[in-house]
């Protein structure tokens, strides 16, 4: 079984068409990644997926079960998939401790956590994401960029997706901090099982991190495949003007953690 399906996913806002009969899958532990240009619909999927937009077509499917609608299993449906957003500035209220915006999220799954267990969570969290515990009283203002990014990881991983869609999560960051941020997000795969939607207009970084890839224009999809093979032998000339817009891509990339 598939972690995420999207079937003939189509968004409009108001007269305008921004996704259309858009179709993936993410399959279980794998990473997917969809690129595109700015204005493309990447950011569109992600959102319809998790329920921020309403599709106007379509369907999507989390571990088989349908999350589109106002059921009670759609819901929990949504729930096993969570969004990692672009800025990691403006993603964390200023005004909370880093350890009251993960507990929050821990409460949104509908569970009932004593105090203890919920603070015992919210600092295993932390260090999952390889941060101080210690610090989880700390406001967001104390940590850099790519803390600030681990702690939006540490309060997605509070929900326990089994799919993680990470839309443009290292595009705010250093090279060097987007590397220690992708090489987490293998990390934690690896460690839990997650299946990953990686969002980005950069095809460097999606080649370092995808299993697959899917390109998509003008709210639709060019080309899907595995993602060596279709960087190689793009069939789509978008994909070959992407490719032609990246600096340097014949050596896959290395990242120091």
């Amino acid at each position: 079984m598939n972690a995420l399906e999207i079937h003939d996913l189509s968004v409009r806002y108001g007269r305008t068409t921004v996704v259309s009969d858009v179709n993936l899958v993410v399959p279980k532990g794998r990473t997917v990644g969809l690129v595109g240009e700015s204005g493309s619909g990447k950011s569109t999927v992600a959102a319809a997926a998790v329920g921020l937009v309403r599709p106007d077509g379509g369907d999507i499917r989390v571990d088989g079960v349908s999350a589109v609608g106002r059921g009670a299993a759609a819901r929990r449906a949504r729930l096993r998939l969570q969004l990692v957003f672009q800025d990691p500035f403006s993603a964390l209220d200023p005004r909370m401790s880093i350890g009251g915006s993960i507990a929050e999220a821990l409460r949104a799954t509908g569970r009932r956590w004593s105090k203890d267990a919920r603070i015992a969570r919210v600092r295993d969290l932390l260090r999952q994401v390889h941060l101080d515990p210690d610090r989880a009283g700390d406001l967001p203002g104390a940590f850099s960029g790519g803390q600030r990014q681990r702690i939006t990881i540490a309060r997605a991983l509070a929900g326990e997706p089994s799919v993680l869609i990470a839309d443009e999560v290292t595009s705010a960051l250093d090279v060097s901090v987007q590397g220690a941020i992708l090489n987490l997000l293998g990390e934690l795969q690896d460690e839990l099982g997650l299946s990953i939607l990686f969002i980005s207009h950069n095809l460097a970084v999606v080649r370092y991190i995808s299993d697959d890839v899917c390109v998509m224009r003008h709210g639709r999809l060019v080309e899907t495949g595995e993602t060596e093979s279709l960087l190689a032998h793009p069939a789509d000339p978008y994909t070959q003007e992407l490719l032609d817009a990246v600096p340097v891509l014949g050596e896959r990339l290395v990242f120091d953690d």
